[in-house]
């Protein structure tokens, strides 16, 4: 196997392992097993299980962040931004890969790296928010950076609350109520 394809395979199975196990259960035997490699090859593509975690947990970030970016560009409406973002954060959640447990529920947050990468999501994600704000309302840029990462955390943390919930309110019903929540707030910063 090509050795990028191979790199993919890896980080494919070790997102499996991380997310069912956290980072301090997984071990490099049970990543190795679930690629159907030997653990050389596993250590042929990186040194140990940190290095392995770090490569998912920036992926992670930088899906996140991608995504936050590709929802303020996708409109100039702000109501339709603020929509677009919440989204961004539910979608994330709600995937299949289970990746957002690496970023928001994280059991290695004591190492410097893994904690600088977490709040990278939130300066990233929140630097483009108060960019608009900022354009928008001509409010001071702490103010606005103050809004967007509140913003952010209600993005995410509702997010996070909707999936472990197991409510009766569907994806799309929780985006509308917390969109909204967000929209009436935001909305008060009138546009210049």
């Amino acid at each position: 196997m090509p050795r990028k394809a191979r790199r993919a395979q890896l980080l494919e199975s070790a997102l499996e392992v991380f997310v069912a196990q956290g980072y301090h259960a997984a071990a490099m035997d049970d990543i190795a097993e679930r690629a159907g490699v030997s653990k050389p090859v596993l250590y042929q593509h990186f040194p140990g299980k940190l290095d392995l975690y770090l490569a998912l947990l920036d992926s992670s970030c930088d899906q996140i962040i991608e995504n936050c970016r590709r929802a303020l560009d996708s409109t100039d409406d702000n109501k339709l931004r603020v929509a677009a973002s919440i989204t961004a954060f539910y979608d994330y959640v709600a995937a299949e890969s289970g990746a957002f447990r690496l970023v928001f529920e994280s059991d290695l947050t004591s190492d410097p790296t893994v904690r600088d990468n977490l709040e990278r999501v939130t300066t990233g994600c929140a630097k483009m928010i108060a960019e608009v704000i900022h354009e928008d309302t001509d409010l001071p840029g702490d103010a606005a950076h103050l809004l967007a990462v509140s913003l952010v955390g209600m993005a995410q943390v509702s997010a996070r609350y909707w999936m472990a919930d197991s409510s009766t309110l569907s994806r799309d019903q929780a985006v509308e109520l917390i969109a909204g929540l967000a929209w009436r707030g935001i909305r008060g910063y009138p546009r210049l």
